[in-house]
């Protein structure tokens, strides 16, 4: 494939300026989070840039190309769940370990240093922090990171339509389980004070801070 991968020379502009996780991460925290139901949509980066917002997956997607194009291979996680979402990260090594980025209405399920031996361990750091409205912890597994570079004859990163064959595709491969039965039964639900720092980040949003510092704004 061609350096660019079908991109514009302004859309390599913008994610090439992304060339650390923690750029990536503030990127993402800067769009608003596309709740979008009709239609549901499933943006390519190119759509995420020419938008403007993104969801979970969309964020994931992005900050995978802006992960290429700093020379990381484009990898996926997704995290599946029970009476909830799924989410996806977008995953990096460095120094032998994991870390990861993501997009999420949820203050607890974005970034990740760089600091976890194993994807295992990786992944069981979002556990405290994955709930639903009824505030039951709901992680139960992840699949094995995702080379998007499959889909490069598809055209993924530069796509002028939804590209719904990614979440097809993390559907549908195997999943690890996380917990055994004994283990499920022993699950308590949500603290209250953690169920609520969790939905800060919809009543927040993050903003550019002089000196490099970053400051948190209430949304109107």
């Amino acid at each position: 494939m061609p350096e660019d991968w079908g991109l514009t020379r302004s859309e390599l502009r913008q994610l090439r300026r992304l060339d650390e996780p923690r750029k990536v991460q503030s990127f993402l925290d800067g769009l608003p989070y596309n709740y979008d139901t009709d239609p549901h949509t499933c943006f390519s980066p190119r759509l995420v840039l020419r938008h403007g917002r993104a969801h979970c997956l969309e964020g994931a997607l992005l900050a995978a190309a802006a992960f290429r194009l700093a020379g990381r291979p484009p990898l996926l996680v997704d995290l599946a769940a029970v009476r909830d979402d799924d989410h996806v990260l977008a995953v990096f090594r460095e120094g032998g370990c994991w870390g990861a980025v993501a997009k999420s209405s949820y203050t607890g399920l974005r970034f990740r240093d760089p600091v976890y031996r194993s994807l295992r361990e990786l992944v069981m750091s979002y556990f405290p922090h994955y709930y639903n409205p009824e505030g039951e912890k709901t992680l139960r597994a992840y699949s094995r990171p995702v080379n998007l570079a499959r889909f490069d004859p598809l055209g993924w990163m530069s796509s002028e339509e939804d590209v719904w064959y990614i979440p097809e595709h993390l559907s549908r491969i195997p999943h690890i389980r996380l917990f055994t039965p004994a283990q499920l039964r022993r699950i308590t639900p949500m603290d209250p004070l953690l169920y609520e720092a969790g939905l800060l980040a919809r009543r927040w949003r993050v903003v550019a801070a002089p000196a490099g510092r970053r400051a948190a704004r209430r949304s109107a």
